[in-house]
């Protein structure tokens, strides 16, 4: 298993320092001067000029990519242009709410697409298996700020319009209401629950869509081996059949799955803690790409980065402790 681990990280550091070196050119050719945004535009030509030399964006491209990737890798991540502050100090605020919502949406997608995969498994063909089919087609087609957009639709505005009770009605904006900090712990838990409905829904919808239809594959193709219809003959009911014996065996490509979501995880919360306004590391990065704050967007497309890779690097350890099988080729 170290080896299998190492042979990851070796192919990893090159894939993740080509991804950064991609992202810092696109900045550098994108319209717009960070300076400017920064000094406004009645700035004079000097105070711009001393500033970008201050940034050392006077330098090449190469230079530039190259002194901001040595300082990284011994901890130094910079200072955001827009915010004058610590790069670490920017992230840290923000990376906890984001790990929060990618990880309660990631459990809840994985236990809602497996319930909906064995139930279309164990209905197949029928008139339910065809409708959850269209719908989760649907769901895992659906770009994720445009589900945004219609839960806040539904839920934030509809509600209200509708005077439908406070319960049915969930704010879509921010993690917490304004006067948060007035409230008791528990009426405190509640608020952050219903703060974070939409987007975690946002994200879990989309996701169960995709599990639900790999279990359903999964679990179909296993309910026809010949071990399975041993248990059936055996006079087990149909879901014994498929909880105890189909969906034991399709935990392990799950698990593998579970890796390969990650990316497309992190590039959905982007648009999503954009659109709700979660103070977390996509909402960070959407403002600093559209300051054009260099530093902060290679952090946190690093961070990104190496979360991926953290978590496939997880994936394939849960793999190789539930199959032994692949301990022989570790």
């Amino acid at each position: 298993m170290l080896l299998t681990a190492l042979r990851r990280l070796a192919i990893a550091v090159p894939t993740v320092l080509l991804v950064l070196a991609l992202t810092f050119t696109a900045l550098q050719l994108a319209p717009g001067d960070p300076v400017r945004l920064f000094l406004g535009p009645g700035a004079d030509a000097a105070a711009a000029g001393e500033l970008r030399r201050q940034l050392g964006l006077d330098q090449p491209l190469p230079v530039q990519f190259a002194h901001w990737l040595g300082a990284f890798l011994t901890g130094d991540w910079g200072t955001s242009i827009a915010q004058q502050r610590p790069v670490t100090a920017v992230l840290r605020e923000a990376l906890g709410p984001t790990i929060a919502l990618t990880g309660l949406s990631l459990l809840l997608s994985y236990i809602g697409g497996a319930a909906i995969g064995l139930v279309q498994a164990a209905r197949s063909r029928s008139r339910t298996d065809v409708l959850l089919t269209a719908l989760t087609s649907v769901l895992q087609a659906l770009p994720s700020y445009v589900l945004a957009l219609a839960l806040v639709l539904l839920f934030a505005y509809w509600t209200a319009l509708l005077g439908l009770p406070e319960p049915l009605r969930l704010p879509a904006i921010g993690a917490e209401g304004i006067s948060a900090d007035l409230l008791d712990p528990w009426s405190r838990v509640v608020d952050r629950i219903r703060h974070a409905a939409l987007p975690v829904t946002t994200l879990a919808l989309i996701g169960a869509a995709g599990t639900a239809r790999y279990v359903r594959a999964v679990t179909a193709d296993i309910a026809r081996q010949p071990f399975v219809r041993a248990a059936r003959s055996r006079g087990l009911g149909e879901r014994s059949v498929l909880v105890r014996h189909a969906l034991r065996i399709a935990l392990l490509p799950l698990v593998t799955l579970a890796g390969l979501q990650l990316p497309a995880l992190f590039s959905g919360v982007v648009f999503v803690e954009a659109i709700f306004a979660w103070p977390g590391m996509g909402r960070v990065a959407v403002g600093a790409v559209l300051a054009r704050d260099i530093p902060v967007v290679l952090a946190v497309t690093a961070v990104f980065a190496m979360l991926v890779v953290l978590g496939n690097l997880l994936a394939d350890m849960a793999a190789w402790l539930l199959d032994p099988r692949t301990r022989g080729r570790a």
